[in-house]
């Protein structure tokens, strides 16, 4: 297995901020206190983590610049 050639810049790529704020969300979700959680459905959490998934996904098929600089 090898990195991509500009790893170094993965930061900068819509995919991976996006993958990491939905982990975020996640984290935070199970960091709440239980009477928080009652403020926000479940199926709202759910969706934005499906939907920041599958927007990194779209991102990381997208030519996001920066492979010979």
């Amino acid at each position: 297995m090898k990195l991509v050639k500009d790893a170094k810049r993965a930061w900068r790529w819509y995919s991976l901020q996006a993958m990491t704020i939905a982990a975020a969300i996640q984290g935070a979700w199970l960091a709440l206190p239980p009477d928080m959680l009652k403020a926000v459905p479940d199926w709202a959490v759910q969706a934005a983590t499906g939907a920041l998934l599958l927007s990194g996904i779209v991102g990381r098929l997208i030519d996001q610049g920066g492979g010979d600089e």
